[in-house]
């Protein structure tokens, strides 16, 4: 090893984003940090509450994402003091493990210098652990990631974000947990909505590739999981059918959810109004949520310098 201690800047990540189940999936500037050091025995330090309750021993899902980094590089596993802070709230389907695991991957390798794993392999390791690479490609590569993943190899594409985009998330103040969101889900689908689902893949893809977002309202249109999940999320329904009349371009659930996630004109003039609507429609179903906008993040995992300790960084949700 040729680093003794890293620092590394992780984007959160809103995937779907309507009709590309674990398949499309866009990073967004919301960051966990996690430093990683060398030392004489493992500790965690978690810093600020949007961590706390993570576990602080081995069974931490950062120390073990690198403990696989270095057995897939042949290296000897060193004793570690990690430390992270984060302002991507937890199980609100804005990617949360999906950074952990790629800042922790990220950051072991690192540490490896020379015998360092390529970024494609670290893609596949998160991949792996994920199950599917529409979260952990966008937080490792930045931008907007279109993937496919077959149990063993990922491939993707990226593209860049339309520079006329902007994204309000509004989260609610309850948690969601993936698996919870995943049983809601049908074993299996009928001909048309998969033929439904397939071509707004398809427009979705090619709009965000061309820049053109004024078909965005039908490009972002599901028929495949969120149907199916607005009993746990209630208000969704209302929000995906009438925020285009408030101001969105397209709208979607955020990943899982709860967050819903609602694509802008960033010289809109209806932003407020916009906002307005989608936290008025969650109070109406007796939930409270708070609304940031946000641009998308275009770096994914990056190093960072450590001229700030992680106590003073800047924390965006304040709830």
């Amino acid at each position: 090893m040729t680093k003794q201690s890293v620092r590394v800047r992780v984007p959160a990540s809103t995937a779907n984003l309507g009709p590309g189940f674990d398949t499309i999936g866009m990073a967004l500037e919301l960051y966990l940090w996690v430093e990683m050091s060398v030392s004489d025995r493992t500790t965690i330090n978690l810093i600020g509450e949007r961590v706390q309750g993570l576990p602080t021993d081995k069974s931490n899902l950062i120390y073990q994402v690198a403990e696989q980094v270095f057995q897939v590089a042949g290296v000897e596993m060193p004793e570690l003091e990690i430390s992270m802070c984060s302002d991507i709230p937890l199980t609100r389907g804005l990617g949360s493990s999906a950074s952990a695991i790629v800042a922790g991957m990220v950051a072991a390798n690192s540490l490896l210098g020379d015998k360092a794993l390529s970024k494609s392999q670290l893609f596949r390791l998160a991949t792996a652990l994920e199950h599917h690479p529409d979260n952990v490609g966008p937080s490792l590569y930045g931008g907007i990631i279109v993937a496919s993943w077959d149990g063993q190899d990922v491939h993707h594409i990226s593209i860049n974000p339309p520079s006329d985009m902007e994204v309000l998330a509004v989260i609610p103040h309850f948690e969601l947990a993936t698996e919870d969101a995943r049983r809601a889900l049908p074993d299996s689908y009928s001909k048309g909505d998969t033929a439904y689902n397939v071509s707004r893949v398809a427009l979705l893809t090619a709009t965000l590739c061309t820049g053109d977002l004024s078909q965005l309202k039908f490009a972002m249109q599901d028929r495949m999981h969120q149907p199916y999940r607005q009993s746990l999320i209630p208000g969704l329904e209302e929000l995906l059918l009438h925020a285009p009349d408030h101001g969105a371009l397209g709208i979607a659930l955020s990943g899982a959810g709860p967050t819903v996630l609602a694509i802008v004109d960033k010289n809109s003039t209806r932003k407020q109004e916009l906002e307005e609507f989608m936290i008025s429609t969650f109070r109406l179903n007796g939930i409270d949520s708070d609304a940031v906008w946000l641009k998308p993040d275009t770096k994914g995992a990056v190093i960072v310098e450590r001229d700030i300790k992680l106590a003073d960084l800047p924390i965006t949700l304040s709830y």
